[in-house]
């Protein structure tokens, strides 16, 4: 039978939808404000953080497993929830064990930060500024506001599409859509990110704490972002940073003081030595379970492998790859092919693996054998367009004796192909296998918290530390408050090594 819509049911679409938005509309405790969150209940949103929160875990290399900080984060957390309006909520707080500066939350009081971020912070109260900005954004469910308006919008497109010719629509418009740990990752409308500020500020003022502390941390944060663009070479935002999920500027958070109600504290906590106290001996980008960068070699004691990358090169790493920026954007991305393909192939030559399995959507051309330090190889060049523009990629996959394939992809503009192409075969051929002793003996960086003597200056520390280029931004970033102070003889500051 044909579904047949008639005119008049074409006019009460927009009604009926109209209803449906208003009985979703209720008033929020928290912002006193209507808000529409008819697609995602209370009881949704424990269902969906609970269901979400492993795998978010999982994305980011698991959590910190230091106890005592795991503990001293959690009751910082839980004083500032519980000041809020949603003091009865279950809220979980989770260290993820990332080198990556940011913070989010998921529905039903999952509140996350990294320790890349602790170790960007200066004192608790800077921290704190953090965790009650998200639990502002848990107390106003603006995830569920912003899945139900998504899935309105959807669902107006779905009946939309059932009435089809006869309203002339396309019948094939809309999907609904679900809800994964990505979505706590997208950013929040302004609005949204004011409102989450002035909650902040609430349970700052409530807990104890200056509301300041949450200006005073978003100068660091915009600092450590312009050091990321730098260290990447380009202009533009930073990716995976905290200024990306939560875009804010210096005069909206200040408005955020200034609209909510009873935020001055009188004798406000900072806590800044038990902080440092806290983080003091934290690991500090790379953790080795990840693979860990010293400098411009890259090593991973648990593969036991290890590379260097090309000078002017500045490596990132993350759980699922590792990433070179060169200059003019040129890049070197090393991963490992995903386990059951790497089985599936194992039989296959490595020239027949670059040409029809991994390179197979490009036109690869010189395809040919390599041995690399006694391990087979294969290599092949293409060009792609990107949205930078054309750019040349040179494959070369590597199969070691577990049947493990390596690769490396080099990615540079044509009129620095030929410039770089001795260093990348250097690079090709500085990946080795190291011995088990080699791999055992590998160590983190670490935050190490240190008193200034008299002849301490900022030099003598930023000196020391352990990075390829910017050594003197890392310090002072690490350090903008104490700076600020001026860098006084009795001190505590933050340095970072072995």
């Amino acid at each position: 039978m044909l579904f047949h819509t008639s005119p008049m049911m074409v006019r009460l679409i927009p009604l009926l939808a109209l209803l449906m938005i208003l009985a979703g509309c209720a008033a929020n405790p928290a912002t006193g404000k209507q808000s529409f969150t008819a697609f995602m209940s209370k009881e949704d949103e424990l269902r969906v953080g609970a269901e979400e929160h492993p795998k978010l875990i999982k994305e980011f290399g698991g959590a910190y497993t230091d106890a005592k900080l795991r503990g001293y984060v959690r009751r910082i957390g839980l004083k500032l929830s519980g000041v809020s309006e949603a003091n009865t909520l279950p809220f979980t707080f989770t260290i993820l064990n990332d080198d990556k500066v940011n913070a989010f939350a998921l529905p039903g009081g999952y509140v996350y930060i990294t320790r890349g971020l602790l170790a960007l912070a200066e004192n608790e109260a800077e921290m704190a500024s953090v965790l009650a900005h998200e639990i502002g954004h848990v107390t106003a469910r603006h995830s569920a506001e912003r899945y139900s308006t998504t899935m309105a919008t959807n669902l107006g497109l779905m009946v939309l599409g059932v009435i089809g010719s006869a309203a002339g629509v396309p019948s094939d418009l809309g999907r609904l859509v679900g809800y994964g740990a990505q979505a706590a990752l997208q950013g929040y409308s302004r609005e949204q990110e004011l409102e989450a500020d002035q909650l902040g500020v609430r349970y700052l003022a409530r807990a104890g704490y200056s509301p300041k502390a949450m200006t005073s941390f978003f100068h660091k944060m915009k600092a450590h972002e312009e050091l990321e663009i730098a260290l990447q070479g380009k202009e533009g935002d930073a990716r995976n940073n905290i200024m990306s999920t939560h875009p804010r500027t210096v005069q909206r958070i200040n408005q955020a003081i200034g609209l909510a109600q009873g935020a001055r504290v009188k004798n406000p906590v900072i806590g800044r030595d038990t902080f440092l106290a806290e983080i003091d001996g934290m690991v500090f980008g790379d953790d080795p379970e990840q693979g860990v960068r010293k400098g411009r070699t890259f090593i991973h004691p648990g593969l036991r492998i290890k590379f260097t990358v090309p000078p002017e090169f500045v490596l990132f790493n993350s759980p699922s790859q590792v990433v070179a920026h060169g200059p003019k954007r040129s890049a070197v991305i090393f991963d490992l092919a995903p386990g059951k393909s790497a089985k599936k192939h194992r039989s296959m030559k490595m020239t027949d693996y670059l040409a029809t399995v991994w390179g197979s959507n490009l036109s690869l051309r010189g395809v040919e054998r390599i041995s690399v330090n006694g391990m087979q190889g294969a290599t092949g060049a293409a060009r792609g367009n990107t949205k930078s523009g054309p750019r040349d990629v040179r494959l070369v996959a590597i199969r070691d004796e577990q049947g493990r394939i390596y690769r490396f992809a080099f990615i540079t503009p044509s009129d620095l192909t030929e410039r770089l192409s001795t260093e990348f075969r250097r690079t090709t051929y500085s990946f080795q296998r190291i011995t088990e002793a080699a791999g055992a003996a590998i160590r983190p960086l670490k935050v190490r918290v240190t008193t200034v003597r008299r002849s301490d200056t900022p030099d003598t520390f930023s000196s020391a530390m352990p990075f390829e280029k910017y050594r003197r931004r890392w310090f002072d970033i690490l350090n903008r408050q104490r700076l600020e102070d001026g860098l006084k003889p009795g001190v505590k500051i933050k340095t970072v090594s072995e």
